[in-house]
């Protein structure tokens, strides 16, 4: 127990410190960008930490890969220089027991990833966004241009939406048939959200086609029933959003989308396989243990862990982007680089075990 202890420790506190200082870069690099802006409007040092509080959860998803990778590699190569390995292969402890002691602090990064990106971030980034637009100078705030996409089988315009999404302004409902034909128009000044799946309109001016005729028809208010929920709104309102698993799958199932079915597809899948990189990256670090440092061996495993895990990243960058664009399966795009290195470090490591 207090060898799986030192272990662990080891390598928790290098991937806690590179994620530290990995993100601490991140946030000065995007601080240098806005800080002048928040000072101008007011807001003060209470603003920047602010600005810097809601950033963090997107700023964790960033660095949460190569955090495991680069302290896996200062773990183990600390491990191996100092002959601990040795000594604890000698007393019979093998060396797939010896990582799946560091296993642990890697599933922690995964389970800290998920949270982030599936929970903490799709709930601070309307936040910030809201935030931002509200506390921008009445001159130099810009009207938002229209959004347009499928709600359904329904193509809808949209001229802005609150923050939390329950409100639409300016909504334009074309509504077609099975085959894809225009047959209703509905103008409406505001869309609300009123629960149960269905969405009030606002002074509607409906117009009806039926063949070369059109009928136009006004109400107080009407009922739009439709799968878009609020969260969707806020997704398709928010600037370059990264679909979670449940907006991905709501969208899937005629909820709101305004990008081809390919692109939530994959990000579907990538919700599922994203938390794995960190696993794939403490698997690419784990031969430096095994390594010699007195014949250079070390150098040369250290240099090849971190090309590996830098090469992975574009890898799997590559291969999501053609998922997006619908060139290759989904579940190809998102899993295919992880399985392929995964499996590269593992028979690495095999192969070092003997």
């Amino acid at each position: 127990m207090i060898l799986q202890l030192h272990v662990l420790r080891t390598v928790a506190t290098r991937i806690l410190g590179a994620a530290l200082i990995l993100m601490s870069i991140l946030q000065i690099l995007d601080l240098l960008d806005v800080t002048n802006d928040i000072l101008d409007r007011g807001l003060g040092v209470a603003g920047v930490a602010f600005y810097a509080a809601l950033r963090l959860p997107r700023l964790f998803e960033q660095v949460a890969p190569i955090a495991v990778l680069a302290g896996g590699l200062f773990a183990f190569s600390q491990l191996a220089r100092e002959s601990a390995v040795v000594a604890m292969r000698a007393s019979g402890v093998s060396g797939y027991r010896i990582v799946g002691m560091a296993v642990p602090a890697a599933v922690a990064v995964m389970l800290l990833d998920v949270l982030c990106g599936q929970v903490l971030a799709p709930r601070a980034d309307p936040a910030l966004a809201d935030w931002w637009k509200n506390t921008t100078p009445v001159a130099e705030r810009k009207v938002p241009a229209p959004r347009t996409f499928r709600a359904g089988a329904d193509l809808v315009m949209a001229a802005g939406a609150s923050a939390d999404g329950r409100d639409i302004n300016g909504v334009t409902v074309f509504r077609r048939d099975a085959k894809g034909i225009l047959i209703e128009k509905i103008e409406a000044t505001r869309a609300h959200y009123k629960g149960g799946g269905a969405w009030t309109l606002d002074q509607p001016r409906t117009t009806r086609f039926a063949g070369d005729l059109a009928q136009t028809s006004t109400a107080t208010t009407t009922t739009w029933p439709t799968a878009l929920r609020p969260q969707d709104v806020q997704g398709l309102f928010g600037d370059d959003a990264v679909p979670t698993a449940a907006s991905a799958r709501r969208a899937l199932e005629n909820g709101g989308s305004d990008r081809p079915e390919s692109f939530y597809a994959t990000h579907l899948q990538a919700a599922f396989a994203g938390p794995f990189v960190s696993l794939v990256m403490l698997l690419l670090s784990a031969p430096v243990a095994l390594a010699n440092f007195r014949s250079g061996q070390g150098a040369v495993l250290l240099t090849a862990g971190l090309a590996a895990g830098l090469f992975f990243l574009v890898a799997n960058g590559m291969l999501t982007a053609l998922g997006e664009s619908g060139s290759l399966s989904p579940f190809l795009a998102v899993w295919a680089a992880p399985a392929i290195f995964g499996a590269l470090a593992v028979r690495t490591f095999l192969a070092l075990e003997g």
